[in-house]
């Protein structure tokens, strides 16, 4: 029987069990927060992003999730700068054309922002004169920073950036830095 745990990686946390030797005990990461042995990241999430992290005990499932080919959905909470306009969400529907290619077309809808949404630390900058937009984006596929890359494509910098889906798998019910383990027959 396999194991995932499900961890809801806080900001600024390095998306590894140890940092480069120079940064030692200077940056938090995986290790600050999960004492599991044998658990490896399914995937990555980047050191200013925040959310959903899998890690697992099984190899082979943990290459399932992070397999590309598989085209494992995953849902982001995105905030931007500015405000994104129809077009620019049209775009983002259709597939955007980044350094790296043309991505999958993406589900992508404005919200608004969520009540239930922890503050962030430190806090996003803000600019008086200067709106936000919030924006539910689903991908399948994983380049590097591609939802970040997809926004600034589109004319809106990522200010914010939550994941909060992996296919079935939800960060629902979880609080920055708490985890919960499910066992998969």
């Amino acid at each position: 029987m396999s194991s995932v745990l499900l961890f809801n990686k806080p900001f600024n946390v390095l998306c590894q069990f140890t940092d480069e030797p120079e940064f030692a005990g200077q940056r938090q990461t995986l290790a600050d927060y999960i004492q599991l042995p044998n658990f490896y990241a399914a995937g990555r999430l980047d050191r200013d992003s925040e959310g959903l992290l899998l890690l697992t005990d099984d190899g082979q499932l943990q290459h399932q999730i992070a397999n590309p080919a598989n085209k494992l959905s995953k849902t982001y909470l995105v905030q931007v700068e500015g405000i994104l306009n129809s077009a620019a969400l049209k775009q983002l529907q259709a597939g955007v054309l980044l350094k790296d290619g043309l991505t999958r077309p993406a589900k992508a809808k404005v919200v608004p922002q969520p009540d239930w949404l922890w503050p962030r630390n430190p806090p996003v900058r803000e600019r008086k004169l200067i709106p936000t937009t919030w924006l539910e984006l689903t991908i399948t596929e994983g380049k590097n920073r591609q939802v970040r890359r997809m926004t600034a494509a589109v004319g809106c910098a990522t200010l914010r950036l939550i994941r909060l889906k992996i296919g079935d798998w939800s960060l629902e019910g979880l609080q920055p830095g708490q985890s919960v383990l499910r066992s998969i027959a």
